[in-house]
């Protein structure tokens, strides 16, 4: 298998296990703050004992720039997961995953902003199309419904995804996943102690596996995937194979959660999906 193919396998992998971290979310009963914070440090851990065990020093051989861009991706990251599980919570799976799934018309547009990337009728056809999938995914037009409302936050954190996705094209370089990741992770877990203080006396020993299961599998695994794959394939193709998660969350969330989307939702979810894999195709060569 070629490097490309092996960091596409990887991105599907990533793919399923960002769509299940909408699931145990939703299992959760803490807050948004606090699955951000509680997934962050179970990744850390995870990440810090894997690098120790292989004699790896994370801060080692980053520079001053290097570990200005990875605070910035922290930040992002950590805004991303607030913002996406918030839509989750509100707005329930279905609706605050295909939010997210704006994502790669965000990153074509971000690309041409800081890569000056040309952005390619293609493109301008996905975003038309991701538009009126959402206006059909929207439960009303009403910002005071809850399911609307969880769709906007899942549309602010496809955005904030894809600077992230963005950003580490520009910061990665040569530094391996792992340690990109557990930089970022570094970060965000002082960046997010005072706003969950209070909370972490309260939080249940199920909700504890379930923000266990967070960090460990959708966070520890799926990030260092991810973060691996950029370094062999572009953003864009990375944003059709990442697209696909709002199809995994909603079935798994179907099955264990009995959240089975509407009609609408459905059509939404099919033209917002149909439209980022046949533009990736279509970018992409024979």
């Amino acid at each position: 298998m070629t490097s490309r193919g092996a960091a596409l396998v990887s991105m599907h992998l990533a793919t399923l296990l960002f769509g299940v971290s909408g699931v145990f979310g939703r299992l959760t009963a803490c807050s948004a703050e606090m699955i951000v914070f509680g997934r962050t440090v179970f990744a850390l851990g995870l990440l810090w004992l894997l690098l120790l065990c292989r004699g790896v020093r994370p801060w080692r051989g980053v520079d001053r720039r290097q570990a200005a861009g990875l605070a910035v991706s922290a930040v992002l990251l950590a805004l991303h997961w607030f913002t996406f599980f918030l839509g989750i919570k509100i707005g329930g799976v279905a609706v605050g995953t295909l939010g997210f799934a704006c994502f790669p018309a965000f990153v074509a547009v971000f690309e041409h902003l800081f890569f000056h990337e040309r952005i390619t009728r293609t493109e301008k056809w996905l975003m038309l199309a991701v538009t009126c999938g959402l206006v059909l995914v929207a439960p009303s037009y009403d910002f005071g419904d809850s399911g609307t409302e969880g769709l906007l936050w899942g549309i602010v954190s496809g955005a904030i995804y894809a600077l992230n996705a963005v950003s580490n094209r520009r910061n990665v370089g040569s530094m391996s996943g792992e340690q990109a990741c557990w930089w970022q992770y570094a970060v965000i877990a002082p960046l997010t102690l005072p706003l969950v203080a209070g909370e972490l006396p309260t939080v249940s020993g199920m909700d504890c596996l379930w923000l266990a299961c967070l960090g460990l599998l959708c966070s520890g695994l799926a990030y260092t995937l991810f973060v691996n794959s950029l370094r062999a394939i572009p953003a864009r193709l990375a944003a059709i194979v990442i697209a696909l998660e709002p199809l995994y969350a909603i079935l798994v969330s179907w099955v264990l959660l009995d959240e089975a989307p509407g009609l609408r939702t459905l059509a939404g979810g099919v033209l917002i999906l149909g439209a980022v894999v046949t533009a990736g195709l279509r970018r992409q060569p024979a």
